[in-house]
């Protein structure tokens, strides 16, 4: 089996991530927890527009967004996946609820995760347990 490949990324803009071994080590709990196998996950952090080029150009959509998540897995219950998330929008929801950049970052990571781990967020009821999801696994990373 091969180890389980965690990488973060920059397209259009500078960032550097803190606490990168414990978010890895965070990730891979979570994907272990929910039974599934990790092969390599991709953390590309950009820009809005970056973003919203990819918005219209894969899926459509004409929206400033803060995740989209691709899932490249072949195989069942295994990961291999992108996730793109845009700073810019992180930075703009965590002053407008009112919580810290980084913290808000890592539940758009947890939640770009959970999608890749076949969780939804289209109606109330998968809404609420994808929240429920991520407020669970923020509280392992708060504790560790």
């Amino acid at each position: 089996m091969s180890k389980a490949k965690i990488h973060f990324f920059t397209e259009d803009i500078t960032y550097t991530l803190k606490k990168k071994t414990a978010i890895k080590d965070w990730l891979k709990l979570a994907v272990t927890a929910e039974g599934y196998v990790l092969e390599e996950l991709n953390f590309i952090f950009c820009s809005d527009e970056y973003l919203l080029r990819i918005n219209q150009e894969y899926l459509q959509h004409d929206d400033y967004t803060d995740v989209i998540t691709f899932d490249n897995s072949e195989q069942p219950k295994t990961i291999v996946g992108d996730i793109f998330i845009s700073i810019e929008r992180i930075r703009e929801n965590a002053k407008g609820l009112k919580v810290a950049a980084h913290d808000e970052l890592c539940r758009v990571i947890i939640h770009g995760t959970l999608h890749l781990l076949g969780y939804k967020d289209k109606g109330k009821a998968a809404k609420l347990q994808m929240t429920a999801r991520e407020d669970h696994y923020l509280s392992l990373l708060q504790n560790s």
